[in-house]
C-alpha cells in the first residue's frame, strides 16, 4: 500500500458515487451500473426526487443487514425486473481472478473494484453478497423490488448470491451503519435518513473526491497475494488462499 503509485488508483465517477447521510455521519457507496443498470437508475431517480429524505433505516438483522426506505408506508413505485445475473454475449473479462469453484461460483474475482462471480464461460456475471454490499430488498416474487435498499453490515451469506440484486458497495462510513439503533421501531423519527444523493447531483464544489485502488493493477494483485500468505511475523499458518469477499478493495477520500 505504501508503494502505491497514482496510476494504481482510479477516481470514482460522480455519477456512481452515492452519499447516504445519517445522524452520526456520511456513508459513501459506489453503485455498479455494469451489472445492474435498472437498479442504479431507480436509485438515481429516487434520490434526485428527494424520496429518501426523512425516511428511516428501519430494519435490522443483527450481524447481517441494515435496510432503509419507506418500510410499511404505501408507495406507488413500480416493481423492478430482477438483475440477479448479468448475461452477456461475449465474456466479461475479470480484472483479477481470485478463486476457482469456491462453492458458490465456478470462478470469482474483481471487475472495476467489485467482487463478482462468474460461470466458466464468463457470460454470466453477478456481484457477490459480501460485507458492505448494497442490495435491493424484494418479496417472494423475483421482480418485486421497488425502492427498499439494504447494506450488509456483518456476515455475508453467499447463498444469497443470484437470489437478490446486488448493485454496489460501501466505500467508506460503515461505522455509521453499525451505530444505528436497534431494534427496529415505528416511532418517528427512527434512524432517519437525513439525505440520499448522488455526487453529480450536487454543486461541483460540494462533490467529494474518492479514489479506489484499480483491481486491474499489479499493486492490487500484489496485495491479494500478501493477504493469501500474510508476511507478518505474528502469523504461523499461511493458507495460500483468501475468500474473495474477504479481500476489501482499498479506497481513499481526498481532502
Amino acid at each position: 500500500m505504501a508503494a502505491a503509485e497514482p496510476s494504481d488508483w482510479r477516481q470514482v465517477d460522480s455519477n456512481n458515487l452515492m452519499i447516504l447521510t445519517l445522524q452520526s455521519g456520511v456513508v459513501y457507496l459506489e453503485v455498479n451500473p455494469l451489472l445492474a443498470p435498472k437498479h442504479v437508475l431507480r436509485l438515481r431517480e429516487l434520490a434526485k426526487s428527494g424520496f429518501y429524505k426523512g425516511l428511516s433505516m428501519y430494519r435490522f438483522v443483527e450481524g447481517f443487514v441494515a435496510q432503509g426506505g419507506a418500510g410499511e408506508q404505501e408507495t406507488d413505485i413500480a416493481p423492478l425486473q430482477q438483475e440477479f445475473v448479468w448475461q452477456s454475449e461475449q465474456p466479461l473479462q475479470l480484472d483479477l481472478k481470485v478463486n476457482d469453484n469456491d462453492g458458490y461460483a465456478p470462478r470469482s474475482g474483481f471487475i472495476n473494484g467489485f467482487a463478482v462471480g462468474q460461470n466458466k464461460a464468463g457470460t454470466q456475471t453477478w456481484q457477490l453478497h459480501c460485507m458492505g454490499a448494497l442490495g435491493m430488498a424484494r418479496g417472494n416474487g423475483v421482480d418485486s423490488a421497488t425502492s427498499e435498499f439494504y447494506v450488509v453490515i456483518g456476515h455475508a451469506p453467499r447463498y444469497l448470491d443470484k437470489n437478490i440484486t446486488v448493485f454496489g458497495r460501501v466505500l467508506s462510513g460503515m461505522e455509521h451503519l453499525q451505530r444505528l439503533q436497534r431494534p427496529g421501531s415505528t416511532q418517528t423519527p427512527f434512524n432517519p435518513i437525513l439525505d440520499l444523493q448522488f455526487a453529480d447531483q450536487l454543486a461541483p464544489e460540494q462533490q467529494p473526491s474518492i479514489r479506489v485502488m484499480r483491481t486491474d493493477s499489479e499493486r492490487f494483485q500484489a496485495l491479494v497475494a500478501a493477504r493469501k500468505n500474510r508476511p507478518e511475523g505474528w502469523f504461523v499458518a499461511t493458507p495460500n488462499y483468501i475468500d474473495t469477499c474477504a479481500m476489501v478493495v482499498p479506497s481513499v477520500i481526498d481532502d
